[in-house]
């Protein structure tokens, strides 16, 4: 039986638009989920990463140096970026530290963003981590099934390369 997935818009910035899919049938999309799943436990996580989502699509764009690269492939990547120094920052204790909390994605260019799903990584590997491996081996199949939506003309950018079009309906097959 083949696994599938429907996109759903999840926010649009002055800079960035923002997506994530939903699997199979499900109401709710992975993105939600990882919403969902963290909010009271890794509230301030998420939160960081959130602020995150909201100072990329208002005010940089997605380029890529605000992207983690975790992937297998060179398109699946994590936020909140590397490094404490950067704003918005992370604090725990009152002291600045490095955000454990990963969310997996696809930076599609610096205008869209596919979220997925993710967790608290506790090994230098996603692949070894039992917590994270799992939401990253998910987000590398989608990030190949949507690039090849991509390649096939199934996902369409507009004329400036700002945003996407897909037929309603469109079911990407993983």
């Amino acid at each position: 039986m083949n696994t599938f997935a429907h996109i759903k818009p999840i926010a649009q910035y002055k800079k960035v638009s923002y997506y994530s899919v939903s699997i199979d049938d499900g109401d709710t999309s992975l993105f939600e989920d990882f919403v969902k799943n963290h909010t009271t436990e890794n509230k301030n996580k998420l939160d960081h990463i959130l602020n995150w989502l909201k100072e990329i699509g208002n005010n940089y764009g997605a380029r890529t140096d605000y992207f983690r690269p975790e992937g297998e492939t060179a398109d699946t990547s994590a936020l909140p970026p590397q490094g404490i120094s950067r704003k918005p920052q992370y604090t725990e204790y009152g002291k600045k530290k490095a955000n454990s909390l990963r969310l997996y994605c696809l930076r599609a260019n610096e205008s869209v963003v596919f979220l997925f799903n993710g967790d608290i990584k506790t090994d230098r590997k996603a692949q070894n981590c039992p917590n994270v491996k799992p939401h990253f081996k998910l987000a590398n199949k989608l990030t190949k099934a949507i690039n090849t939506a991509f390649i096939e003309g199934d996902i369409n950018w507009n004329d400036n390369w700002t945003e996407i079009s897909y037929n309603e309906d469109l079911i990407i097959y993983f």
